[in-house]
């Protein structure tokens, strides 16, 4: 009795917590002096350390519900993980690289948390990314709650989660963590950042990277933000300010930071010396600081355990450790024929036949423009999937929902999401903030929570502030967690020239940047028929999709068609032969297969029959149809709006060069843009993009070779 009052006057945890917390607190710095001696070995490759951050990180566990809380932890975080079920064993089978590691399969460095029956997120080594799939997580619970349509929503959520996301004071630096904060504060999202605040970002110290040397100084003015310091170091003041930022959060009444001061006993990771720019002093007093020591302390004070049982813990903890590693050490790697697994869905292809109702479409009505098909789709898709969400800068027809009696709408710059918020809702379509990674990070958290967020960038020209979600987070999800998670998800995306006047930042075609990158889909349709198509096998698809939507083509007549219906798709990977032709292939997409066609007409006239591929899809692409086309011409052009050097048609040239050289008659020719950018004024502009002359040009020099 004695012992439990002493310890109520700290905090009401019992005794039984206290040794238990000890226990994880000091087998979480024992795994890491046990990684770091295999890495002296060469047993592991990599180590990084939780050291110091132990305390507050067995708190945070202690308050937070593993399966029905969120957690996006980052690599310091390894007392929190054990605290949350991740075992040493499970830990330690990510250092030595094995197959059987549960947090990806060995595809990621060690002290990458994940396990989807807890809730622990796949993290990357991406510093800040988590910050706005943390809200994305968040905001799905958010709109679980109010989309009373979804009819198992009910099981996707609960009223009182926390979205726990957590970095060290160097990732504050990052603008995602300060867009996160944004739209956590403006939606008022149960999120609960910890920010464990060790002094140091490698070797640079805490007021070099961050203004005034506090990241929660800078944070006051946020509204709703509940805001508290704590020495992270100390269990009991952890648990206590932890409680009352968990208890506010819960309660609704918006996210939560805690701001909790650690220290880093040891150097940033293995390939850091810390001794190179800190002085033994400052180090010193780190160690004076060690939350074990702390606790252990803790412990002998109260006279809850005897020195003798305090040591029967650690021994207890490092036969388990040494054990566990043992066992780790004995499992296998990955099998080298594992590397391409799960880089897209195992369980769904959109290149298949399931997907390819093209021969069946009964067309119907008048004729529409590409703009008309997409929304239509769009409607239809929503109608038929409650958890369809549609965001993006501008895609509603009036924030102010009010306004929707009075005026006519907006529904994007193009109009292509014209009338679905009139439609579906505020709580299905609404515009985010005028910040393109916190539109992709945000549906890339939603969409890990089994949403399907339509995502819309408002110019190509604009997307690369989303650029490290696009291609270290969304595309990797699923193959660096070795398909324990995924974000099946659409971005939609105007691109493109020919528009006079667009200049520089309106005229962007770089779509080789993205169809190089491992598991997103790529398609670009060049008529309102493929458009409506490719969209819906879009939308029903299980991968991240990028769908590309030329500008000059959204009103078009020649491309306009006949609704194709409300089941209609093309699969991915199949090209479409829009004109016959034995003389001679052009390979082609987007906005060029118009121009190739005229250009292919004038060259009938002069007696050369040119056959035009629209590839439609550009990742993956259809080469079975460019090996048809080329053995029948043995002659090919490839026109493409990239930049001629390192374009997209620079890759179908060289694989044709590579793989069908025995077939060609004359050397593989290219038609693209300049090496130069778009200019405003229209001659210039000509200049620059590939016009029908010059695929003219080009089907008249390989015609006559």
């Amino acid at each position: 009795m004695i012992t439990e009052l002493m310890v109520e006057r700290h905090l009401a945890l019992d005794p039984a917590t206290l040794v238990n917390a000890y226990r994880t607190m000091y087998a979480s710095r024992r795994i890491d002096d046990k990684e770091l001696v295999l890495k002296r070995q060469n047993r592991v490759y990599f180590q990084i350390n939780g050291a110091g951050h132990e305390a507050v990180l067995v708190a945070a566990g202690l308050l937070l519900r593993p399966g029905y809380d969120w957690f996006f932890a980052y690599y310091r975080d390894r007392a929190l993980a054990l605290q949350l079920g991740i075992t040493p064993y499970d830990q330690l089978l990510g250092a030595v690289a094995a197959d059987a590691d549960p947090n990806s399969g060995a595809r990621q460095m060690p002290s990458h948390w994940s396990n989807r029956k807890l809730n622990i997120f796949s993290r990357s080594s991406c510093t800040g990314m988590q910050f706005l799939q943390a809200v994305g997580a968040a905001e799905a619970g958010y709109r679980y709650s109010m989309i009373k349509e979804i009819e198992d929503r009910a099981s996707r959520f609960e009223r009182d989660e926390v979205v726990y996301v957590s970095a060290g004071d160097g990732t504050t630096s990052e603008g995602e963590f300060w867009e996160s904060l944004n739209t956590a504060c403006n939606l008022k999202l149960p999120v609960l950042y910890l920010i464990e605040d060790n002094g140091y970002a490698i070797s640079t110290p805490v007021e070099v990277q961050t203004a005034g040397g506090s990241i929660s100084r800078l944070l006051t003015g946020f509204p709703g933000l509940y805001l508290e310091e704590c020495d992270g170091t100390d269990l009991l003041a952890s648990y206590e300010t932890l409680q009352r930022a968990i208890d506010y959060v819960r309660e609704r009444r918006g996210p939560a930071l805690v701001h909790a001061h650690v220290i880093r006993p040891y150097s940033h990771s293995q390939s850091d010396d810390e001794s190179l720019y800190r002085p033994e002093d400052e180090r010193a007093m780190d160690a004076a600081r060690d939350p074990i020591k702390q606790l252990g302390n803790l412990l002998l004070r109260e006279r809850i355990l005897t020195p003798e049982e305090l040591q029967r813990i650690r021994n207890e903890a490092d036969a388990e450790i040494n054990e566990a590693a043992e066992r780790a050490l004995a499992m296998p790697q990955p099998p080298k024929e594992s590397a391409t697994l799960y880089i897209y869905s195992p369980d769904v292809d959109p290149t298949s036949s399931a997907f390819d109702t093209e021969d069946r479409a009964v067309l119907s009505g008048n004729e529409g423009t590409m703009v008309d098909l997409i929304n239509r789709c769009l409607h239809e898709e929503m109608d038929r999937n409650p958890r369809i969400v549609v965001l993006g800068e501008d895609v509603a027809d009036a924030s102010r929902a009010q306004y929707l009696s009075q005026v006519k709408g907006k529904g994007g710059v193009f109009k292509v999401t014209a009338n679905l918020q009139r439609r579906f809702g505020s709580d299905r379509v609404f515009n985010t903030p005028l910040a393109e990674a916190n539109v992709v990070g945000r549906a890339m958290g939603m969409a890990a929570r089994d949403l399907k967020p339509v995502a819309e960038i408002q110019f190509f020209d604009y997307i690369w502030p989303a650029f490290m979600q696009m291609r270290d987070e969304i595309p990797l999800l699923r193959w660096r967690s070795n398909n324990a998670w995924k974000c099946p998800m659409v971005v939609r995306v105007p691109v493109g020239g020919y528009l006079k006047g667009g200049g520089i930042y309106h005229s962007q075609s770089g779509v080789s940047t993205f169809t190089s990158i491992p598991g997103w889909r790529v398609v670009m349709p060049s008529t309102a028929f493929d458009a409506n198509g490719l969209l819906r096998t879009a939308i029903r698809c299980d991968d991240p999709v990028l769908f590309l939507e030329h500008k000059h083509l959204y009103r078009q007549t020649y491309n306009k068609s006949r609704y194709p219906g409300s089941d209609f798709m093309i699969p991915f990977g199949k090209a479409k032969v829009v004109r016959e032709g034995t003389d001679l292939t052009i390979i082609t997409y987007g906005a060029l297969v118009q121009r190739s066609l005229v250009a292919a007409k004038q060259a009938a006239d002069q007696g050369v029959e040119v056959e035009v591929i629209d590839l439609r899809s550009l990742n993956p692409y259809d080469w079975q149809a460019i090996e048809r086309s080329v053995k029948k011409t043995n002659r090919v052009i490839v026109v493409y709006e990239d930049f001629v050097s390192w374009g997209y048609g620079a890759e179908i040239a060289a694989r044709i060069a590579d793989e069908l050289f025995d077939h060609l008659d004359a050397p593989v020719k290219r038609v693209a843009a300049l090496d130069c950018f778009v200019s405003y004024a229209p001659d210039v502009e000509d200049a620059t993009l590939p016009q029908v002359e010059n695929v003219l040009e080009a089907i008249r020099e390989i015609a006559a070779y």
